[in-house]
């Protein structure tokens, strides 16, 4: 189901039966970009049509989620959801955000239809999939639009020489690969109608700090 590039990376790491991957935050509207199989689409087609879950805590949170026993999970902060997922052969559940730097992007939920219990490695490793993944999602994001955010407008080498100046910023700001930090600044340019270049002039003149954006 959709995309499934997306999701096989995780199932070949960790211990699970299943993935989804969704859209939700600051770029697009929540959908389901992968599935590997209907019950991973379900889990996702709740959590939409709920407005809570695992999902929405880990983006909110920007932290992983982890239910290694659903029905023992913390019903108080999604109780509609645990009652709906009762139903499905779902033992155990995981979600993990996807971000780059204070971008929210989406989310990744694994679960299993056995009780299993993520060890520390495992954790970390899912994490490490979430970035690969968060990075993918973003560069797709951004191919598909219509408009170009790159787009800077006149200003030839001197645009091109801010906007690599701003990126030099964001890393700083963010503590993320130049690959990264850029693709921040076309995230940021598309999701505010601007261009690349004038996203870097407000880096450059302190109006914008990626870091500070990410704590509010």
């Amino acid at each position: 189901m959709g995309d499934a590039g997306y999701c096989a990376p995780f199932l070949r790491a960790l211990p699970v039966t299943g993935a989804a991957v969704s859209t939700i935050g600051d770029l697009v509207a929540p959908e389901t970009v992968c599935a590997t199989d209907d019950v991973a689409a379900r889990l996702d087609e709740l959590q939409f049509d709920l407005r809570e879950g695992p999902c929405w805590e880990a983006l909110a949170t920007r932290r992983p989620v982890l239910a290694p026993d659903l029905r023992r999970a913390p019903g108080a902060s999604w109780p509609s959801f645990a009652h709906a997922a009762a139903g499905l052969p779902v033992a155990s559940l995981f979600a993990f955000p996807l971000a780059i730097g204070p971008l929210n992007l989406g989310v990744i939920d694994l679960y299993s239809s056995q009780p299993v219990r993520l060890r520390d490695a495992d954790t970390k490793r899912a994490a490490e999939l979430a970035e690969d993944a968060g990075r993918l999602l973003l560069r797709d994001l951004l191919g598909r639009l219509d408009r170009k955010p790159g787009e800077d407008g006149d200003g030839g080498e001197f645009s091109r020489r801010r906007i690599h100046q701003a990126t030099g910023a964001v890393i700083a700001q963010l503590g993320v690969t130049p690959e990264d930090a850029e693709l921040v600044i076309r995230a940021h340019a598309f999701a505010h109608d601007m261009t690349m270049r004038e996203v870097a002039e407000d880096i450059l003149g302190w109006r914008l700090d990626f870091a500070a954006e990410g704590e509010r």
